[in-house]
């Protein structure tokens, strides 16, 4: 979305790139919460505490081993991204929200890391439709943020700056997302022994 929807390609689209990047937020946390909410209300008649707990350190794990593509393949999920032909067919704020919304329903465009699939396990686990918006209101609002860093690009060589720098920054966020999701994990599975005892 970086190369997409920035202030240069936006005021070539004739759009105010401000207005787009407020829909792409407003859609992507929207979206976060709807999907964590639903999954929270349908959780609530099986989630049990100590349960979860265990399923959600389970899955972190195995995301970890799927992050590092210890099966021989990546993260399951569909390949399929937002549809590009939206920037020239609709105004700013629609395909900002509808970029937005598909991005933070999580689950209907690429799939990259774990992570994905643990923010919403918790969500189903919680066994709450309000713990389930909160936590897919806060993967949403994570996941619109980074399109902030785009928010100084007005000449093409800025942005391709912008990408060369970001795409260097990606091996280290993802170790630091599998560290932060292996502490957890392991916090999870010491809580879930320490309830059981």
């Amino acid at each position: 979305m970086l190369a997409s929807i920035n202030p240069l390609g936006e005021r070539s689209r004739n759009q105010r790139y401000w207005m787009t990047v407020v829909a792409y937020i407003i859609g992507s946390t929207v979206a976060g919460a709807f999907l964590g909410g639903t999954l929270g209300l349908v959780g609530a008649p099986v989630a049990l505490p100590i349960i979860a707990l265990a399923v959600v350190a389970v899955l972190a794990i195995a995301g970890i081993l799927f992050d590092a593509r210890a099966f021989g393949t990546r993260v399951p999920g569909p390949r399929r991204q937002v549809d590009e032909n939206w920037l020239v067919t609709y105004r700013g704020w629609v395909y900002g929200a509808g970029f937005g919304a598909q991005l933070g329903f999580a689950l209907v465009t690429i799939v990259s890391a774990s992570a994905t699939w643990v923010a919403f396990a918790c969500a189903l686990l919680s066994g709450s439709a309000l713990a389930g918006v909160v936590i897919g209101s806060i993967f949403g609002l994570a996941r619109a943020l980074p399109i902030l860093a785009a928010a100084r690009v007005r000449h093409p060589s800025t942005l391709l700056g912008l990408v060369r720098r970001l795409e260097g920054l990606r091996p280290r966020v993802a170790r630091a997302t599998t560290a932060v999701q292996g502490v957890a994990a392991a916090a999870l599975v010491a809580l879930a022994v320490v309830r059981a005892t």
